[in-house]
């Protein structure tokens, strides 16, 4: 009996996570790229349900233009949530933040891929500054958060 009711617990949180807030984001990546890996278990570890998509790089880069994300503004992954891209080493507090705030816009980008971001950590814990830079809708971006 008490393994049967064990059961239909877990159960029930699979299926209920997603309506007490569980943020689910859905990622675009190589399936040879490390640190789109090491991105996509910081997002688990903060709390986001991921579904990892490997996909070739004409994929990619395809579903970049679908998203909004130009060329200056492209990462190595492409994260899709609630109606937002998220594009490269974006930090999980950030992604909360825009889901948050709900501006009206494409979605937040890290561009390129600097040492120390999530995903990028160095062995040597050596860091440089980054901006997560909001994307609007009209291709321009505002600095959203300093690192």
């Amino acid at each position: 009996m008490a393994l049967r009711t064990v059961l239909a617990f877990c159960f029930a949180l699979l299926f209920t996570a997603p309506a007490l807030g569980t943020p689910s984001i859905e990622v675009w990546k190589s399936p040879t790229c490390g640190c789109c890996g090491k991105w996509v278990e910081h997002l688990e570890a903060n709390g986001f349900a991921v579904t990892a998509k490997n996909t070739s790089p004409g994929m990619l880069d395809r579903i970049k233009r679908q998203a909004g994300i130009g060329e200056k503004l492209a990462s190595c992954h492409t994260g899709l949530i609630d109606g937002y891209s998220v594009e490269g080493h974006v930090p999980a507090a950030d992604i909360k933040r825009l889901l948050e705030e709900r501006p009206d816009a494409i979605g937040l980008t890290v561009p390129k891929m600097p040492i120390g971001s999530p995903g990028m950590e160095h062995p040597s814990g050596e860091t440089e500054p980054y901006d997560v830079l909001l994307v609007k809708k009209d291709g321009s971006t505002e600095v959203f958060a300093r690192h």
